[in-house]
């Protein structure tokens, strides 16, 4: 008998099926042998190297005892596991545990749970790959040292139940960079001029008087009724008609991050979800001949395609769509993920004739959804790109001149399969040298809007573009930041939370590597050459460790505890355990003693009628429908004004800013500061705009900041029911008290 060990139950039942009586497939369910829970694991010897205790934790040791009991019986052992870094530790890690030479253990791999990729594997044993474990191991230990020596460092230091991870860390930084260049945001007035020519044709202002217009170049009123004056007093000719054929590429086939991307963009499904479902259609489903894995391996930053797989699909293009939608040649993606590890492939699908139609009779409704996407893409990717007429006409005046754009799709290309949500925009037919008549035009205000929070789809694509984390951390570590209530998730967009904000100010103080983007890329650099045997994985450890753990000592010196816990004497409405009055970033609040599993805080009583009142202030308006009081309400385009009625009476009102100057002048050029208004509310501008683009949310003093290196002014504004004085350009806020 041959014993063959896999990760998965799943995997197991799945390769059960092809092979014959002479096997036994058995599943670890994932590691069986790992550094201890419970303390931290690790112990330098006397060369400074890391020395890891690895441990069978007593859930695993029944199917230790299992896999024990059947190697016992068989002829040869074959470790097949994942083919990638976590995959071989957990085949070398397999072999220590059933006391066997990992060296003497053939290791099999395969990229499909197919009975040919099966045969084929078992045909083509190898040895497990040491340079690809010690680089497992080496994550595995520098990730065990940030974690268990900084997350408790800043449990006694802010609040219990805190994390820091080296992954984790730089990606929560980056969803707090991207929440500070939001609140720092100041809006810029811009104004377009739309634009119809006669015949309805759209088109847009690329130059007045010689110079060159960009979208923001009209920034005031004065100067888009200038133009609007100049355009009408213009006389126009077709100056040049330019007709020009343009390609739409065919899209690659999916990796980890681009299956997530896409799938959470279409499906809706968020990054764990996707790799669940994923896992399912690898592992093995119900197929018309049996359980059989639908797609190839799921985690991967490689566009690799094997040569049969391309050779099928083009098989079947050729007889769905037709010899011209092949491309003569077979196309090639090697454009990975920075520093792409594997030489996986790309995830396709494993049986080309069970097409999304005779999978739907055998899928759940999620796996048909995500076998759809993957097959579909697989077959774009081999098809031939679509075709456009890009059309271009220009339209000159004297003092003015226009662009109007205009496209046809003359062949669809991989289009047929995907569909496109591209209208044609056809310009009718025209000639250069005639006349051109305005039809209308209107000038339209518009304010620059701050930068978009990011999703799960964006900041994967963020950290994979950085280089940060591999295929298999993406969605833990958004669901690390989640659970760790550090975001929350909210319309798809990630929101830090306030703890978020704390953390990381702590972090970049004392631990700026922890959170350096560039640091943790670097990292996964050096892991990947101990994977290729370019690094010494010992060194690299003892390189991080020992500077790490003066900056912790240091640590629990220097950084200032922000912990206050007063007992209230009131129990949680939620679990029945105590209330305590905590001390935040943003003042006082109160919160479960029972965190982390108690999420439950409230505001204090003096912060709730703050805010009450900041959110409905009476004004001196009686209703005109309902003869009821009007109230100042807080919207997102600023304030107005709502009937105190509601829900009965929804009227509802705008405020206009009263004019007012500010007896500060402008800190930049020494102009008047006068208060406008705009969709995102009320601000500060200088009269000498646009030559001085000063603008400012809160009118400034005439105090200067006080940071190092920089000369801003200071504006006085209430912040979380504080007074605080906020400088207009590094945002640093000061309470009132050490300012006056």
């Amino acid at each position: 008998m041959n014993l063959i060990i896999v990760e998965s139950p799943a995997k197991a039942k799945t390769i059960k099926n092809f092979l014959g009586k002479d096997y036994e497939v058995i599943a670890s369910k994932g590691h069986i042998r790992d550094l201890p829970k419970s303390r931290f694991g690790i112990t330098v010897d006397e060369e400074n190297n890391l020395i890891p205790a690895y441990s069978v934790a007593k859930e695993n040791m029944p199917t230790v005892k299992q896999i024990k009991d059947l190697a016992k019986k068989s002829d040869t052992i074959y470790i097949a596991t994942d083919e990638d870094r976590e995959g071989e530790a957990i085949g070398w890690h397999i072999a220590h545990a059933i006391k066997k030479d990992p060296e003497e253990l053939p290791r099999i791999v395969f990229h499909e749970i197919t009975k040919t990729a099966i045969n084929n594997a078992l045909q083509n044993a190898r040895k497990i790959d040491m340079n690809m474990v010690n680089a497992q191991q080496a994550r595995r230990l520098l990730d065990r040292v940030v974690g268990y020596k900084l997350s408790p460092l800043l449990s006694s230091k802010i609040q219990k139940g805190l994390s820091a991870g080296r992954v984790q860390s730089s990606a929560l930084k980056i969803v707090v960079d991207r929440e500070r260049e939001i609140k720092a945001f100041v809006p810029q007035e811009y104004w377009t001029i739309d634009t119809l020519f006669k015949k309805d044709i759209e088109a847009n202002l690329i130059s007045h008087n010689e110079e060159k217009l960009s979208k923001l170049s009209i920034t005031n009123k004065e100067r888009a009724d200038a133009i609007v004056k100049s355009v009408k007093n213009d006389s126009f000719v077709i100056s040049k008609i330019e007709t020009k054929e343009r390609k739409s590429s065919t899209p690659p086939p999916f990796m980890t991050s681009t299956l997530q991307q896409v799938a959470s963009s279409k499906l809706g499904f968020t990054p764990k979800k996707t790799m669940m479902v994923a896992q399912a259609l690898y592992e093995g489903v119900k197929t018309p001949d049996g359980t059989s894995g639908v797609i190839t391996y799921m985690r991967t930053d490689s566009l690799n395609l094997a040569s049969e797989a391309v050779s099928a699909v083009r098989d079947v293009i050729k007889s769905r769509f037709g010899e011209k939608y092949l491309p003569k040649t077979p196309k090639v993606y090697t454009k990975k993920a920075k520093g792409a590890q594997e030489a996986h492939e790309a995830i396709r699908p494993t049986m080309l004739e069970f097409t999304p139609e005779a999978a739907q009779s055998f899928l759940k409704p999620d796996e048909i959804k995500l076998y759809r996407l993957i097959y579909e893409r697989f077959m774009a990717c081999q098809m031939n790109d679509a075709v456009f007429e890009q059309q271009s006409i220009i339209f000159s005046g004297k003092e003015n001149e226009y662009r109007a754009s205009g496209r046809k799709l003359i062949f669809d290309g991989f289009y047929a399969l995907l569909g496109t949500e591209d209208k044609d925009k056809l310009l009718p037919a025209l000639k250069e040298g005639d006349a051109a008549q305005l039809q209308s035009i209107k000038p339209e205000q518009h304010f620059t809007e701050p930068p978009a929070r990011y999703s799960e789809a964006a900041l994967i694509k963020k950290l994979e573009s950085e280089g940060i984390g591999r295929p298999s951390t993406y969605a833990p570590t958004i669901a690390t930041l989640s659970n760790r209530t550090y975001v929350t998730i909210e319309k798809k967009q990630i929101i830090p939370t306030e703890m978020a904000f704390t953390v990381t100010d702590i972090l970049e103080k004392n631990f700026a590597d922890i959170v350096d983007v560039s640091f943790t890329a670097d990292m996964e650099e050096e892991l990947d050459k101990v994977a290729e045997g370019e690094n010494d994985w010992q060194k690299l450890l003892s390189d991080f460790y020992f500077p790490f753990i003066e900056k912790v000592k240091e640590g629990k010196d220097k950084i200032v505890s922000l912990k206050v816990a007063k007992p209230l004497g009131r129990a949680c409405p939620k679990c029945g355990e105590e209330l305590l009055l905590r001390s935040g970033r943003f003042g006082e609040f109160i919160a479960c003693s029972g965190f982390p599993k108690c999420k439950y805080t409230e505001q204090v009583e003096s912060e709730k009628e703050d805010k009450e009142k900041k959110e409905s202030e009476s004004s001196n308006e009686i209703c005109d429908k309902c003869g009821k009081e009007m109230v100042v309400k807080s919207g997102r385009n600023g304030p107005f004004l709502a009937c105190s009625g509601y829900p009965e009476c929804k009227n509802t009102k705008s405020i206009s800013v009263e004019e007012k100057v500010s007896e500060t002048p402008c800190p930049e050029c020494g102009g008047k500061l006068s208060l406008k208004n705009s969709r995102r509310g009320p601000f500060w501008g200088c009269e000498n705009y646009p030559d001085c683009k000063f603008i400012s949310k809160f009118e400034p003093t005439t105090i200067k900041c006080k940071e190092d290196g920089c000369d801003g002014a200071l504006a006085k504004r209430v912040y979380r029911g504080k007074e605080v004085y906020e400088c207009i350009k590094c945002k640093k806020r000061t309470p009132a008290e050490e300012i006056e």
